[in-house]
Protein backbone atom coordinates (compact mmCIF):
# COMPACT_ATOMS: atom_id res chain seq x y z
CA UNK A 1 0.00 0.00 0.00
CA UNK A 2 1.01 3.51 -0.93
CA UNK A 3 2.25 5.56 2.26
CA UNK A 4 0.23 8.85 2.67
CA UNK A 5 3.01 11.60 4.24
CA UNK A 6 1.29 14.03 6.59
CA UNK A 7 1.75 16.91 4.13
CA UNK A 8 0.03 14.81 1.21
CA UNK A 9 -2.98 13.72 3.56
CA UNK A 10 -3.26 17.44 4.52
CA UNK A 11 -3.08 18.63 0.20
CA UNK A 12 -6.14 15.68 -0.12
CA UNK A 13 -8.08 17.54 2.88
CA UNK A 14 -8.20 21.07 1.65
CA UNK A 15 -8.55 19.67 -1.78
CA UNK A 16 -11.62 17.41 -0.89
CA UNK A 17 -13.00 20.39 1.15
CA UNK A 18 -13.07 22.48 -1.74
CA UNK A 19 -14.88 19.52 -3.99
CA UNK A 20 -17.25 19.02 -1.34
CA UNK A 21 -18.04 23.02 -1.56
CA UNK A 22 -18.55 22.44 -5.14
CA UNK A 23 -20.20 19.58 -5.10
CA UNK A 24 -22.73 20.58 -2.33
CA UNK A 25 -23.88 23.88 -3.80
CA UNK A 26 -24.61 22.39 -7.77
CA UNK A 27 -26.77 19.70 -5.63
CA UNK A 28 -28.35 22.83 -3.62
CA UNK A 29 -29.47 23.98 -7.08
CA UNK A 30 -31.41 20.87 -8.40
CA UNK A 31 -34.86 21.11 -7.35
CA UNK A 32 -37.41 19.50 -9.67
CA UNK A 33 -39.06 16.79 -8.79
CA UNK A 34 -40.65 14.73 -11.83
CA UNK A 35 -41.51 11.27 -13.53
CA UNK A 36 -38.26 10.65 -16.02
CA UNK A 37 -38.55 9.16 -19.27
CA UNK A 38 -35.30 6.78 -19.62
CA UNK A 39 -33.95 5.61 -22.97
CA UNK A 40 -31.24 2.33 -22.99
CA UNK A 41 -30.70 1.52 -26.50
CA UNK A 42 -26.94 1.37 -28.29
CA UNK A 43 -25.38 -1.85 -29.84
CA UNK A 44 -24.08 -3.09 -26.44
CA UNK A 45 -25.44 -5.42 -23.61
CA UNK A 46 -27.07 -4.40 -20.43
CA UNK A 47 -30.05 -1.93 -21.77
CA UNK A 48 -32.86 -4.62 -20.38
CA UNK A 49 -30.42 -5.23 -17.38
CA UNK A 50 -30.10 -1.72 -16.25
CA UNK A 51 -33.94 -1.04 -16.44
CA UNK A 52 -34.43 -4.29 -14.50
CA UNK A 53 -31.84 -2.83 -12.06
CA UNK A 54 -33.78 0.24 -11.57
CA UNK A 55 -36.75 -1.99 -10.98
CA UNK A 56 -35.14 -3.10 -8.51
CA UNK A 57 -34.32 0.04 -6.99
CA UNK A 58 -38.23 1.24 -6.86
CA UNK A 59 -39.07 -1.90 -5.06
CA UNK A 60 -36.76 -1.14 -2.39
CA UNK A 61 -38.77 1.97 -1.82
CA UNK A 62 -42.18 0.09 -2.01
CA UNK A 63 -43.06 1.23 -5.20
CA UNK A 64 -45.27 -0.44 -7.30
CA UNK A 65 -43.37 -1.99 -11.16
CA UNK A 66 -44.85 -2.47 -14.22
CA UNK A 67 -43.41 -4.38 -17.44
CA UNK A 68 -44.22 -5.26 -20.90
CA UNK A 69 -41.73 -6.57 -23.34
CA UNK A 70 -42.95 -5.88 -26.88
CA UNK A 71 -40.34 -8.34 -29.19
CA UNK A 72 -39.27 -10.53 -26.45
CA UNK A 73 -41.58 -13.64 -24.55
CA UNK A 74 -40.95 -16.54 -25.80
CA UNK A 75 -38.35 -17.43 -23.94
CA UNK A 76 -38.30 -18.01 -20.01
CA UNK A 77 -35.87 -15.32 -18.37
CA UNK A 78 -34.85 -15.55 -14.80
CA UNK A 79 -34.99 -12.14 -13.90
CA UNK A 80 -39.12 -12.80 -14.82
CA UNK A 81 -39.34 -15.70 -11.80
CA UNK A 82 -36.74 -12.99 -9.71
CA UNK A 83 -39.32 -9.68 -9.61
CA UNK A 84 -42.34 -11.99 -9.15
CA UNK A 85 -41.17 -13.19 -6.11
CA UNK A 86 -42.48 -9.32 -5.20
CA UNK A 87 -45.94 -10.26 -5.60
CA UNK A 88 -48.37 -7.82 -6.18
CA UNK A 89 -45.49 -5.28 -6.70
CA UNK A 90 -44.54 -6.29 -9.99
CA UNK A 91 -46.93 -6.55 -12.86
CA UNK A 92 -45.16 -8.44 -15.92
CA UNK A 93 -46.51 -9.26 -19.28
CA UNK A 94 -44.38 -10.59 -21.84
CA UNK A 95 -46.12 -9.71 -25.35
CA UNK A 96 -43.96 -10.82 -27.94
CA UNK A 97 -43.74 -13.33 -29.90
CA UNK A 98 -40.03 -13.93 -30.49
CA UNK A 99 -37.60 -12.03 -32.86
CA UNK A 100 -38.73 -11.03 -35.75
CA UNK A 101 -36.97 -14.03 -37.87
CA UNK A 102 -38.35 -16.06 -35.89
CA UNK A 103 -42.36 -15.40 -36.41
CA UNK A 104 -41.89 -14.15 -39.83
CA UNK A 105 -45.27 -13.20 -39.94
CA UNK A 106 -45.36 -9.30 -40.57
CA UNK A 107 -48.90 -8.99 -39.71
CA UNK A 108 -48.74 -11.27 -36.68
CA UNK A 109 -45.87 -9.03 -35.10
CA UNK A 110 -47.80 -5.84 -36.17
CA UNK A 111 -50.58 -7.10 -34.02
CA UNK A 112 -48.42 -8.38 -31.23
CA UNK A 113 -47.00 -4.73 -30.67
CA UNK A 114 -50.22 -3.19 -30.85
CA UNK A 115 -51.53 -5.61 -28.30
CA UNK A 116 -48.60 -4.85 -26.18
CA UNK A 117 -48.77 -0.86 -26.87
CA UNK A 118 -52.39 -1.08 -25.08
CA UNK A 119 -51.48 -2.95 -22.40
CA UNK A 120 -48.73 -0.31 -21.54
CA UNK A 121 -51.44 2.48 -22.03
CA UNK A 122 -53.48 0.80 -19.43
CA UNK A 123 -50.67 0.50 -17.00
CA UNK A 124 -49.11 4.06 -17.56
CA UNK A 125 -52.73 5.45 -16.61
CA UNK A 126 -53.09 3.61 -13.28
CA UNK A 127 -52.17 5.39 -10.12
CA UNK A 128 -50.26 2.78 -8.39
CA UNK A 129 -47.17 2.32 -10.69
CA UNK A 130 -44.15 4.35 -9.90
CA UNK A 131 -42.24 2.88 -12.91
CA UNK A 132 -42.88 0.72 -16.41
CA UNK A 133 -40.33 -0.96 -18.12
CA UNK A 134 -41.54 -0.85 -21.91
CA UNK A 135 -38.35 -3.88 -22.64
CA UNK A 136 -37.90 -3.75 -26.42
CA UNK A 137 -40.49 -0.62 -27.26
CA UNK A 138 -37.56 0.62 -29.93
CA UNK A 139 -37.30 -2.58 -31.43
CA UNK A 140 -41.28 -2.49 -32.17
CA UNK A 141 -40.82 1.23 -33.44
CA UNK A 142 -37.69 0.56 -35.74
CA UNK A 143 -40.00 -1.89 -37.82
CA UNK A 144 -42.66 0.80 -37.55
CA UNK A 145 -45.11 -1.88 -36.08
CA UNK A 146 -46.50 1.15 -33.94
CA UNK A 147 -47.08 4.76 -34.95
CA UNK A 148 -44.06 6.62 -33.51
CA UNK A 149 -45.87 10.20 -33.31
CA UNK A 150 -48.69 8.28 -30.94
CA UNK A 151 -46.17 6.68 -28.82
CA UNK A 152 -44.19 9.77 -27.82
CA UNK A 153 -46.86 11.70 -27.67
CA UNK A 154 -48.51 9.53 -25.01
CA UNK A 155 -45.12 8.80 -23.10
CA UNK A 156 -44.60 12.83 -22.93
CA UNK A 157 -48.39 13.14 -21.68
CA UNK A 158 -48.29 10.77 -18.97
CA UNK A 159 -48.62 11.89 -15.32
CA UNK A 160 -46.14 13.61 -13.73
CA UNK A 161 -44.73 11.37 -10.92
CA UNK A 162 -44.51 8.13 -13.17
CA UNK A 163 -41.05 7.45 -14.43
CA UNK A 164 -40.91 5.35 -17.70
CA UNK A 165 -37.85 3.38 -19.48
CA UNK A 166 -37.70 2.20 -22.53
CA UNK A 167 -35.19 -0.08 -24.13
CA UNK A 168 -33.79 -1.36 -27.28
CA UNK A 169 -31.61 -0.41 -30.15
CA UNK A 170 -31.50 2.19 -32.61
CA UNK A 171 -33.59 4.47 -30.41
CA UNK A 172 -35.70 6.96 -32.71
CA UNK A 173 -34.58 10.36 -32.57
CA UNK A 174 -38.00 12.24 -32.10
CA UNK A 175 -37.88 9.80 -28.78
CA UNK A 176 -34.28 10.77 -27.51
CA UNK A 177 -35.52 14.34 -28.12
CA UNK A 178 -38.37 13.75 -25.88
CA UNK A 179 -36.36 11.53 -22.94
CA UNK A 180 -35.40 13.23 -20.15
CA UNK A 181 -32.05 10.00 -20.00
CA UNK A 182 -30.71 8.68 -22.78
CA UNK A 183 -28.01 6.27 -22.10
CA UNK A 184 -26.40 4.68 -25.14
CA UNK A 185 -25.08 1.19 -23.91
CA UNK A 186 -21.31 0.75 -26.80
CA UNK A 187 -20.43 -2.50 -27.81
CA UNK A 188 -16.18 -2.87 -27.22
CA UNK A 189 -16.32 -6.49 -26.80
CA UNK A 190 -18.85 -9.76 -26.62
CA UNK A 191 -18.77 -12.89 -26.30
CA UNK A 192 -21.13 -13.95 -28.59
CA UNK A 193 -18.23 -13.26 -30.99
CA UNK A 194 -16.01 -15.83 -29.51
CA UNK A 195 -18.49 -18.63 -30.22
CA UNK A 196 -19.97 -18.36 -26.74
CA UNK A 197 -23.78 -19.09 -26.89
CA UNK A 198 -26.39 -17.17 -24.79
CA UNK A 199 -26.65 -18.33 -20.95
CA UNK A 200 -28.76 -18.70 -17.85
CA UNK A 201 -28.62 -16.50 -15.33
CA UNK A 202 -26.35 -14.00 -18.00
CA UNK A 203 -28.41 -13.49 -21.19
CA UNK A 204 -31.69 -15.10 -19.75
Amino acid sequence: MKDVTPEAAERHKAKMVRRKQVQDAEVAQKTIEKGLLIVNTGPGKGKSTAAFGLALRMLGHGRRVGIVQFIKGARHTGEKDALEAFGDLVEWHSMGEGFTWDTQDLARDIAAAGRAWDKACAMMADPAFGLIILDELNIALRYDYLDLDAVVAALAARRDDLHVVVTGRNAKPALIEAADLVTEMGLVKHHFAAGVKAQAGVEF
